[in-house]
């Protein structure tokens, strides 16, 4: 199946504009997740699932059917995700979603570079918006009644200053946290306005301190209750900054951490690559695995990883483990290896304790 992807349907796809196809996928799957009998056909027959040929994974309090997950950026607006397990993957990450709708920034804004196996998008969190999100994640399957866990992943909205952005951050997960199994507060993307600065130690001890705050009180609601909460960081931190956010994530007990987003590097074959925006994709897989070692033996193994960046076949996910990683999440590797990638990456890591 992936050569056919290879051979036949990446050059067709390749010929068109990167976010085109990326809508294409988008709604080829949203068609496919309506139609259940079908995806559950595909599951059995891809073996990615536990039971048959994977090995279920426990993590965050949760029951993984595998280790490979979608990282968010794929699935914005909550439309495809319903078919992901039958696509191979054991989990899947929606959004981002920021608590108002908004365009992104101006198109082209999605490249792809091939002979490197690289993307570089600057979308600037287009998105739908949280209530939109809300809604429709409302007419679908619920957390409890999912095949695979699913994770939302909250920015900040473009036009809320950084003053603002804990309460918008807060709208979000007010909106969203009912129908998420984790939620994920991301401050790394390089794509929208100031967003990095989250990572400052005061702006991140004020962010995660209001949304821990905000997810302990779901206990005092009857029927509701609190939700894994993780934060994604970005690669291009020092490791003197991962430090401080490693004390800040242990201070407000957040339950796991998603290492990386995409670079802003370019240093090795794209350094003359005149796009702005995050790179992601096969230039980033080390630098982002020497991240997860690093958190890793900084937290002694207690924390929770999961690993992105660079993953385009068995050998870079099992190096993402082995560095320790509990799950690991692709995105660009599905762009260059096909629909049908995650799946078989799921049974290369079957065997894996």
């Amino acid at each position: 199946m992936g050569h056919f992807y290879e051979r036949l349907v990446r050059p067709f796809l390749f010929r068109l504009d990167a976010e085109h196809a990326h809508e294409i996928a988008v709604d080829s799957l949203a068609m496919l997740g309506r139609i259940s009998p079908l995806c559950r056909l595909l599951e059995k027959v891809n073996g990615a699932s536990s039971g048959m040929g994977a090995r279920p994974v426990e993590c965050l309090g949760l029951k993984f059917p595998n280790r490979v997950g979608l990282a968010a950026g794929f699935d914005k607006n909550a439309r495809a995700w319903p078919a992901a397990a039958a696509m191979g993957f054991g989990h899947v990450e929606i959004g981002t979603a920021t608590m108002l709708r908004q365009p992104g920034n101006d198109r082209p804004r999605a490249f792809r570079f091939p002979k490197q196996e690289a993307v570089i998008n600057r979308m600037g969190f287009n998105n739908d918006g949280a209530d939109a999100i809300a809604a429709r994640l409302a007419s679908q399957a619920k957390p409890g009644e999912r095949r695979i866990p699913l994770g939302i992943n909250l920015g900040k909205s473009k036009v809320a200053t950084l003053d603002q952005a804990v309460n918008d951050y807060l709208g979000s997960f007010a909106r969203l946290a009912d129908h998420a199994d984790y939620l994920v507060l991301n401050v790394s993307s390089p794509n929208t306005p100031d967003l990095r600065k989250l990572q400052d130690e005061g702006r991140l001890r004020e962010l995660l301190g209001a949304v821990s705050k905000a997810n302990r009180a779901r206990h005092e609601v009857p029927g509701k209750s609190r939700k894994p909460l993780l934060l994604k960081i970005a690669p291009d931190l020092t490791y003197a900054q991962i430090d401080m956010v490693l004390e800040v994530i242990a201070e407000f007990g957040l339950d796991g951490i998603i290492a990386t987003n995409t670079t802003l590097d370019r240093s090795g074959p794209l350094e003359n690559i005149g796009q702005a925006g995050g790179l992601s994709g096969a230039p980033l897989r080390d630098h982002s695995t020497q991240i997860i070692n690093y958190i890793s033996r900084a937290t002694h193994g207690r924390l929770p990883i999961i690993g992105v960046g660079g993953i385009t076949d068995s050998a870079s996910a099992s190096e993402k483990l082995d560095a320790g990683a509990t799950l690991i999440q692709l995105y660009t590797g599905l762009i260059y290896r096909g629909p049908f990638f995650a799946a078989q990456l799921a049974r290369a890591l079957a065997d894996r304790r």
